[in-house]
C-alpha cells in the first residue's frame, strides 16, 4: 500500500471527482441506490460521494439557466462544478440543432453539422456572450472550478493556435479556464518546455492527461503545474480509444497498482501548486465512481 510523503497540508487542495454523473451505463450499473429515480436525487447522492464533478454535457449542448440554478440548488455549498465548453468555440463540429433556436434560424443553413468557420462573427459572439452568462452564477456562487477547453487533434501548436488560447482566456475572465490540448506536438519532447511556458507565462492551468498512447491525439502523461489550479484528467487505456461508442472508447478499470502509482504523483504536483482538481473520465458503468473513490482514499482526502 502506498505511504504518501507529503504534508497534510498539500493534500487538502486535492479535489477528486469523475467526468459526469449521467451516463447511461452509470444508471444501469447499479452505483446509485433505488430510490435515486431522478435528476435531482442522483446529482444529490453524487455530491454527497464526491465534491467536485465535470460537467461533460456542456460540450455537446449549452446548459440553460434553469439547468444551471438545478445543479446549485441539488448540491451542498462546498461542492464544485468544472464545465467543458461547448464544441462551437473549441473549434470542434457542431451540429446546428444543439445551436441556440433563434440562431440556427438566423444562419439558415442546410448543414446538419458546422465549425466556427461557416458560422457569421455576430452569431458565433453571441454564443460564446450566451454560454458564458449561463454558467457565469456558478461563478458567482464560489462554485465554478474552470471552464475546460479541450481542443481538438487537428489544433496544433503555433502563434495562431496561441491566440486562440488567450482569447478563450481572456473571455472567461473572471472565471478560470483550463487548456487540454488532443496534439501531440504541443507535448513533444522538443515543443513540451514551450507549451508549458506560454501557459505559465499568462496563468493558465494546464491539464494533464492519463490517455492510450500511439493515436494522433495522444498527450504523453506530464503532470504540469502552470497556475494556481492544475486539472489531471484520466481517460483510462481502452484498446478501442478509436471507437465511436462510449463504453468502448473508456471501458477501463484502473488496477491498485496504478492508483496508488498516479497517487504519488498528484501529491508530488499538489505540493507545487495550491489546488489540483482530479477527474476520473473512465465512464464506463462505475468505473470512474470506483476509481475516483479509491483514489481519494489513497490521496486521503
Amino acid at each position: 500500500m502506498l505511504d504518501v510523503d507529503h504534508r497534510e497540508s498539500d493534500r487538502k487542495g486535492i479535489l477528486v471527482g469523475t467526468a459526469s454523473w449521467t451516463d447511461k451505463s452509470l444508471l444501469t450499473s447499479g452505483w446509485y441506490p433505488a430510490e435515486a429515480t431522478t435528476p435531482a436525487a442522483r446529482l444529490a447522492h453524487y455530491a454527497s460521494r464526491f465534491p467536485l464533478v465535470e460537467v461533460d454535457a456542456t460540450y455537446y449542448s449549452p446548459p440553460s439557466s434553469r439547468t444551471v440554478q438545478a445543479w446549485l440548488a441539488r448540491t451542498p455549498p462546498d461542492f464544485t462544478f468544472n464545465v467543458k465548453a461547448f464544441s462551437l468555440l473549441t473549434g470542434h463540429p457542431t451540429p446546428v440543432r444543439t445551436l441556440y433556436k433563434d440562431l440556427r434560424e438566423r444562419l439558415g443553413t442546410a448543414k446538419t453539422s458546422v465549425y466556427p468557420r461557416d458560422v457569421p462573427a455576430a452569431v458565433a459572439e453571441e454564443v460564446w456572450a450566451r454560454f458564458l452568462g449561463t454558467i457565469r452564477p456558478l461563478h458567482e456562487a464560489g462554485r465554478l472550478g474552470a471552464v475546460l477547453f479541450q481542443f481538438p487533434p487537428w489544433f496544433a501548436p503555433g502563434e495562431r493556435a496561441r491566440r486562440t488560447v488567450l482569447d478563450a482566456v481572456r473571455r472567461c475572465a473572471p472565471m478560470t479556464a483550463c487548456v487540454e490540448f488532443r496534439n501531440a506536438a504541443w507535448m513533444s519532447r522538443d515543443a513540451r518546455d514551450a507549451t508549458l511556458g506560454f501557459l505559465a507565462e499568462h496563468g493558465v492551468p494546464y491539464v494533464s492527461v492519463d490517455m492510450p498512447q500511439g493515436h494522433p491525439s495522444s498527450i504523453p502523461p506530464v503532470l504540469a503545474a502552470t497556475a494556481e489550479l492544475a486539472v489531471v484528467r484520466f481517460h483510462g487505456h481502452s484498446r478501442l480509444w478509436a471507437s465511436k461508442v462510449i463504453e468502448e472508447r473508456f471501458g477501463y478499470l484502473y488496477s491498485e497498482e496504478e492508483l496508488a502509482r498516479w497517487a504519488g504523483e498528484i501529491a508530488d504536483l499538489a505540493a507545487r501548486t495550491p489546488r489540483v482538481h482530479v477527474l476520473m473520465n473512465n465512464c464506463c458503468a462505475d468505473n470512474a465512481q470506483r476509481n475516483a473513490a479509491r483514489l481519494a482514499e489513497l490521496l486521503g482526502v
